[in-house]
């Protein structure tokens, strides 16, 4: 069967299935990039929808599919002609599959020819990080982010929360108050985002996350890296998701695993990140070299997936005394925030996030650094009540900082949305999608 005919015949397949598309809130953002520079890479977790949208971008024959022995045989044959023989933007889906060779081919392509759009790339695996795969495409491409749906794409809509308070940040934050209960919260971080577990019930959607997990750790990591313990990835992702939004101990870690060495464990920890399956944050600094720890912290990439690995439900996380309760909730504040910076007017940006700790026990879960230096610093509560002990370390920091501090943020599960005075802020965590 040619290219062209088992292309149209995968695309009549997938016709068959059908599953409204949900519109994703980087689209309008990656054509922007397509108009500009002459690669894309759009790089995500496994089933987060990569190949949906870069479905959107392409004309009829101008698809790649990596993860297809048949096209990667291809694209290894005859490269240069495959990867031009269809109009830009010419979509390569799953690139690190296709390794180094054909990365330099896309670079041959792009240098004879300098205009933008001509390939949208995308790849489950971080493409700066993958071993197999030394070309950079520096100067060439630039790096697009695609995460699990957010909670505004779950509801049909772009939120606004971050570019608002990036572009307003002496201003109140954008949200008000919220309707949802508790138990709302909880049913959002067992869903997590993955498009097609997240309206599964929860014992298929565990499935599905068991499955996934097995693909990623047992196929994919062994496969780029020849990673020779890649069953005990499992493992260690499991204590990443029950460590998730604390402070990274490289050493506890790996006294829990037993790998060979603390560098061993470090290394696998590596293949979980380039995988998308965990990310971090740093700690910011700036100023305050003296007094900060240098630890990151960690996170689970999704929160459904997180749930699913410590084994904990919506009706265990109602319960006030639970202790994953702070860290999954945190993690999905955060990770929210994430998505939404993904799709961040670039007029806007670039903003960086990270952590802050110094030695003394100041702790703020996540600090926001503008372009002109000023910092945004937030805090995420589990409760549905909020006192100033709560924002006490947002005092704290913003005494020091002074006027480098544009405003503080409390998140939490109530209700109300209030002003604590001196640029200090409680919001619903609902206010992050709000409309």
């Amino acid at each position: 069967m040619s290219l062209d005919l088992r292309r149209s015949y995968r695309r009549e397949k997938k016709r068959k299935v059908v599953k409204p598309l949900i519109k994703r809130n980087i689209v309008p953002h990656l054509r922007e990039a397509l108009s500009s520079f002459r690669v894309v890479v759009l790089q995500g977790p496994r089933q987060s929808g990569k190949t949906t949208v870069a479905r959107q971008m392409a004309e009829p024959g101008a698809f790649l599919a990596l993860d297809d022995p048949q096209d990667r045989q291809l694209a290894s044959d005859n490269p240069v002609e495959t990867l031009t023989a269809a109009p830009p933007p010419m979509v390569v889906d799953e690139v690190q599959l296709g390794g180094d060779d054909l990365v330099r081919a896309i670079k041959v392509i792009v240098d004879e020819n300098r205009e933008p759009g001509q390939f949208l790339i995308t790849g489950s695996a971080n493409f700066l990080t993958v071993p197999t795969i030394s070309e950079s495409l520096a100067g060439r491409a630039v790096l697009l982010n695609l995460h699990p749906l957010s909670q505004g794409e779950l509801a049909g809509r772009r939120e606004v929360f971050l570019e608002g308070l990036v572009g307003n940040p002496e201003g109140p934050p954008p949200g008000g108050d919220s309707r949802l209960s508790v138990a709302d919260y909880w049913e959002r971080v067992c869903a997590g985002g993955y498009p097609e577990a997240v309206d599964m019930p929860s014992p298929k959607r565990k499935k599905w996350f068991t499955s996934l997990v097995s693909t990623v750790t047992l196929r994919d990591v062994i496969d780029l890296t020849g990673a020779r313990r890649a069953s005990s990835l499992s493992r260690l992702l499991r204590l990443a998701a029950a460590g998730t939004a604390q402070e990274l101990v490289m050493s506890k870690i790996h006294d829990r695993l037993g790998f060979g060495s603390v560098r061993t464990t470090a290394g696998y920890l590596a293949h979980l990140e380039m995988a998308y399956l965990t990310h971090q944050l740093g700690p910011w600094s700036r100023n305050l070299a003296s007094r900060v720890t240098r630890r990151p912290k960690l996170y689970v990439t999704d929160t459904g997936l997180a749930a699913s690995l410590i084994k904990v439900t919506v009706d265990s996380l109602v319960a006030p005394s639970h202790p994953a309760r702070g860290p999954l909730l945190e993690t999905f504040a955060v990770n929210e925030i994430i998505k939404q910076s993904s799709w961040l007017d670039w007029s806007l940006g670039p903003i960086e996030i990270f952590h802050y700790r110094d030695r003394d026990g100041l702790e703020v879960d996540l600090i926001m650094e503008l372009p002109d230096g000023r910092i945004i610093a937030i805090e995420v509560k589990a409760a549905t009540t909020v006192t100033s002990n709560d924002w006490n370390n947002l005092k704290k920091l913003r005494k020091m900082i002074g006027d480098q501090f544009a405003q503080g943020i409390v998140f939490y599960t109530g209700s109300r949305s209030r002003s604590a005075g001196d640029q200090i802020y409680i919001r619903p965590i609902e206010s992050l999608w709000q409309p």
